[in-house]
């Protein structure tokens, strides 16, 4: 494609929920709530949003000006940016990430298509705490139904992609936004009107400051840069397609703001219902796939049909953020191998499926049948979890900054940022300071942290 015909967004609407869904995922359903709860409370949440509005945004803008000043995937936004040096290789960890990420990340995502399916045919009826562990575990072990499902998830992805930036992705994130939103509130409000739930609020929002330390602002930075997707060229991709009117700054905030409300409602989805029937919840897979299916039932034992559609509303909301996730992860990818090889957009995208799709199986079975196969001591799913959320992602963050801050032209900076001028932008000296300063000191001390070479 060449610049001039290259794909665009076709409205601010979509350019805000595209960005948005892109930031929006798992993450936010279950990984924050648990943060919340293990780190204070409401004392986690403020330190949170210091840590998006401070730190996460400012990167969120840097990655937003890159991807529209080259209008170029994310390989080729540093090789267009900074010709013929070694900045390339940024965006490249980034395709890759995105591509790892996809791998691993599907296999979850395939599991919220079983559970839409168990709770639809009314599978968790009747069922005991033990057998709901047992049913996960002979689940995900399994040498075939996950993969079923991850196809499957995979190939829906693939359709939206196909389809174009505006016809696919665009149009998709117009739909299952606002619906993933309506769903959200509908059981917000069945959760905290349970009886009971009034201990979970007080969990959620009581602010306990003894739990305040170091590493509770490590976790929450963490959270941060996981939960807004930085570091993995979805946002540097879909800011290519952005035009030249679009307002960064604004668009940076509107996607915090989404990102931040989601995760929160999902806190007071989970802690007022988990707390109604004595139930704390826990980390990981655990919670959404076997003490949320045993809390839901619990819950609502009074009223079986209440039991059903919460149950069902819940996992269909968990696919579509995944969903949201896995189109982004996707592009990332395809868009490299459309312009950077020529490959048309089906072929590219053909590629980047049947890849992931390879992968993805390798990581399923990796948790069943393939168990006792590890590389550095893990098998393959956790260590494509932890090479790109501890390490790839990390560092792409903090290259992003020093490159917007330090090595960028700043008359470019200026100019993408404030659009030419005709932006007013009183917060753009505090953006290049958090970019040159803050930021690298404060993703440096996540990096050693999360490796444990010094812990914090």
């Amino acid at each position: 494609m060449t610049k001039i015909d290259r794909a665009n967004f076709g409205s601010k609407l979509g350019v805000i929920l595209a960005s948005a869904g892109s930031a929006v995922g798992l993450g936010n359903i279950w990984r924050f709530p648990y943060e919340t709860g293990n780190h204070g409370g409401a004392a986690f949440i403020l330190i949170y949003l210091g840590c998006v509005f401070l730190l996460g945004l400012p990167i969120l803008i840097a990655e937003f000006l890159i991807g529209r000043r080259s209008r170029a995937n994310t390989a080729g936004a540093y090789q267009k940016l900074a010709p013929g040096t070694h900045w390339r290789w940024v965006g490249r960890m980034g395709v890759l990430a995105a591509f790892l990420i996809l791998s691993y990340y599907s296999v979850v995502a395939g599991w919220t298509l079983e559970y839409v399916y168990e709770a639809l045919t009314n599978g968790f009826t009747g069922k005991t705490p033990t057998e709901f562990i047992s049913s996960f575990q002979q689940f995900s072990s399994s040498p075939w139904r996950p993969v079923l499902w991850l196809v499957l998830f995979l190939l829906v992805t693939h359709f939206i992609i196909v389809k174009g930036v505006e016809k696919g992705i665009e149009k998709s994130s117009k739909i299952m936004m606002p619906t993933l939103f309506i769903i959200i509130l509908i059981l917000v409000i069945c959760s905290v009107t349970l009886p009971g739930a009034g201990a979970g609020i007080e969990f959620l929002l009581k602010p306990d400051f003894s739990k305040v330390d170091g590493n509770v602002f490590l976790s929450a930075m963490g959270q941060a840069f996981f939960s807004l997707s930085l570091g993995m060229g979805c946002l540097c991709t879909y800011a290519s397609y952005f035009s030249k009117e679009t307002n960064l700054t604004k668009t940076a905030f509107s996607v915090g703001i989404i990102d931040t409300f989601v995760a929160v409602l999902a806190g007071f989805i989970i802690f007022p219902a988990a707390f109604s029937v004595g139930i704390q919840p826990d980390a990981g897979p655990s919670l959404i796939f076997i003490t949320l299916p045993n809390v839901f039932q619990q819950a609502f034992s009074g009223v079986p049909i209440l039991a059903y559609i919460f149950s069902v509303m819940f996992y269909v909301l968990l696919a579509m953020a995944a969903l949201t996730s896995t189109i982004s992860l996707h592009e990332v990818v395809t868009a490299y191998l459309h312009e950077e090889f020529n490959f048309t957009r089906g072929k590219a995208a053909r590629l980047v499926t049947g890849g992931c799709i390879f992968l993805g199986i390798l990581c399923s079975l990796s948790l069943g049948v393939m168990k006792g196969f590890t590389i550095f001591g893990l098998g393959i799913f956790d260590l494509f979890d932890f090479v790109t959320a501890k390490i790839m992602l990390t560092l792409g963050g903090l290259c992003i900054s020093i490159f917007t801050g330090w090595y960028l032209d700043k008359k470019i900076v200026w100019s993408e940022i404030t659009n030419d001028g005709s932006l007013k932008v009183p917060v753009y000296k505090l953006i290049i300071f958090i970019l040159r300063y803050i930021a690298p000191i404060a993703i440096s001390l996540i990096f050693i942290n999360e490796l444990g070479l010094i812990k914090l």
